[in-house]
């Protein structure tokens, strides 16, 4: 499999996927074209985020296809040279992809080696299920169940802050609620600034902060950029 999966799209007072291109541009080399699917998009149009993608894929000679314009959106998937799912809300984002059979055919192709790109939601859906999402489920989906590329699970954003005053979980309880529940279940805390490819069978950190993983019975630990993730896979 050649995955790419982007923790954010944006820092803090950069441009939008400014910071991704570099490695995004490595990732589909010798692609000219990816489908893309908007369905996370929620405050704004599929149009809209079709082309605000297209902006920054024009730096790396990239056309944008999205499936919200196909009759059949499944076939433009299972005809994709390269697929990217985009970040926003991903309980919409998995309603639409169970809706048209998304899910399968994605993981259908990427089980062939077609390559995949995809920030925040877009990462989620990749994960056996999208129950380590930070978003508020505003529509209901068919299930929890994702692609399944993955064996793992993914927390984009990880934060360890704890504002002062604040009473409420913080992000680290809230996923060792989860392995609590799901104790046969690894759970990656993937830093903004950080992405995890996998190319075949090796799984790599990218970035210069550490990811935090969490599985039931095993005490909380961090990983660097160039260790070895093979326990992941």
């Amino acid at each position: 499999m050649k995955l790419l999966l982007i923790s954010n799209s944006t820092n803090a007072g950069e441009a939008y996927l400014q910071y991704p291109i570099k490695q995004i541009a490595e990732h589909l080399q010798g692609i000219d074209e990816i489908v893309f699917v908007p369905y996370a998009a929620v405050t704004f149009s599929y149009a809209a985020y079709e082309e605000k993608v297209q902006n920054r894929f024009n730096e790396i000679g990239i056309k944008v296809r999205s499936v919200h314009r196909a009759k059949n959106p499944r076939r433009m998937i299972l005809e994709a040279k390269a697929i990217c799912v985009g970040g926003g809300n991903t309980f919409a984002l998995t309603k639409k992809m169970q809706e048209q059979g998304l899910m399968q055919a994605i993981r259908k192709k990427v089980k062939e080696g077609t390559p995949y790109v995809g920030w925040s939601a877009g990462s989620n859906v990749t994960c056996p299920t999208i129950c380590t999402t930070n978003d508020m489920p505003i529509v209901q989906p068919e299930s929890f169940k994702a692609i399944g590329a993955v064996k793992f699970q993914i927390n984009p954003h990880y934060l360890d802050a704890n504002p002062e005053g604040h009473a409420g979980e913080t992000r680290e309880q809230r996923i060792l609620e989860y392995i609590e529940a799901n104790p046969r279940r690894w759970v990656v805390g993937l830093r903004e600034g950080c992405m995890l490819r996998l190319l075949d069978e090796k799984l790599e950190l990218i970035g210069s902060r550490p990811m935090r993983i969490f599985k039931k019975g095993v005490e909380t630990f961090e990983v660097n950029s160039g260790d070895d993730l093979s326990f992941l896979l």
